[in-house]
């Protein structure tokens, strides 16, 4: 029986491509960094040595673990997709893994995942918004590890922030609402305890009621999970009071396509008979019928500068900065006058 081949090392592959050590090293962690025909040519001799990295040699080496853990709260729609992708993609640009969980909105659940990534050697975190026990932000300072929040901007959080102003973003969506003549305005919101992104867009929705004289504490609000079929169930409640409102806004796309279908079940046109709005601009929004008017988040943008933000802090050993990204309204065909205008 033949012996089997000795694997491949990194002197070897730097013999065949007539390179040096290091520009193999910076083919394989940051291919940018090298022009394409050295590149190609170190590709090359490592699929034909087969060669494979010493992972755990690198991490002895560099003392860290080129591996940085994301716990966003749910896998179960396209919220988190596009920024979670950026931010997967400018990791790997710079030579790092992305390890990814799911709390499912629960914080205890939230609370095991990071315990569990920092103590398989993560080298730094990145979580969705502000919302979790002090005990919690205690124990990631004592770990000193970096930690990045996402989704949600806050100047005065313990952790530094790459996200954007939910609050600000609601509201001039609100107020592109109340433009139109809507006066009796309702919301489907995610569910606020422990979200402070749901509990600020609805903050911001009231924020834009009181400035134009209406009772902000009277809002018809259900709070349910960011379902399809939760927005639909919640819209057809919100309709079938004596009142009905002439505009819906939802704290999500998902919410509002949930929106969208029960209206079209009840037999009710938007946006003639109905405004709905949604929050997000996935890719959901444009495909809806009607297209969605929605809040439009960086979220590529987002995930990009929030990688980052962690590689800075993981390489420099800083403190990290906070960054506030803009969003818009993107205005389409849910969006209408007041029936009663």
């Amino acid at each position: 029986m033949p012996r089997p081949k000795a694997a491949a090392t990194l002197d070897d592959v730097a013999r065949k491509a007539g390179v040096s050590t290091a520009t193999v090293s910076r083919c394989l962690n940051a291919p940018e960094r090298v022009v394409k025909a050295t590149r190609e040519k170190v590709m090359s001799a490592v699929r034909d040595l087969d060669y494979t990295p010493n992972f755990a040699a690198r991490v002895m080496a560099a003392k860290r673990s080129f591996t940085i853990g994301a716990i966003i709260p749910t896998m179960d729609n396209a919220i988190f997709a596009r920024g979670l992708q950026a931010f997967q993609e400018e990791l790997h640009a710079h030579g790092y893994t992305m390890l990814v969980s799911s709390s499912a909105y629960r914080p205890e659940a939230e609370e095991e995942q990071i315990r569990t990534l920092l103590a398989r050697g993560a080298d730094g975190l990145l979580l969705i918004g502000h919302d979790r026990e002090t005990a919690v932000y205690d124990y990631l300072e004592r770990q000193m590890k970096p930690v990045v929040a996402a989704w949600s901007y806050r100047a005065d959080g313990r952790i530094p922030s790459v996200g954007f102003d939910n609050r600000t973003s609601m509201r001039a969506l609100a107020e592109e609402v109340i433009k139109l003549g809507h006066r009796n305005i309702a919301m489907i919101s995610g569910i606020s305890q422990g979200n402070d992104r749901a509990r600020l867009r609805i903050d911001g929705l009231r924020d834009a009621m009181r400035a134009h004289g209406l009772d902000a504490d009277a809002l018809p609000l259900i709070e349910t999970r960011y379902e399809i079929e939760s927005g639909s169930e919640a819209f057809s409640e919100l309709m079938s009071a004596p009142q009905r409102p002439s505009a819906v806004l939802c704290g999500n796309d998902v919410l509002a396509v949930g929106a969208l279908l029960a209206a079209r079940r009840m037999g009710l046109r938007v946006p003639q008979d109905v405004s709905v709005t949604g929050f997000d601009d996935i890719e959901l929004a444009q495909i809806a019928q009607p297209a969605l008017t929605t809040v439009h988040v960086p979220h590529r943008e987002m995930g990009r500068r929030a990688a980052l933000a962690l590689i800075e802090m993981i390489e420099s050993e800083g403190k990290g900065t906070s960054v506030n990204l803009p969003t818009f309204i993107e205005m389409r065909d849910s969006l209408g006058p007041s029936p009663s205008r």
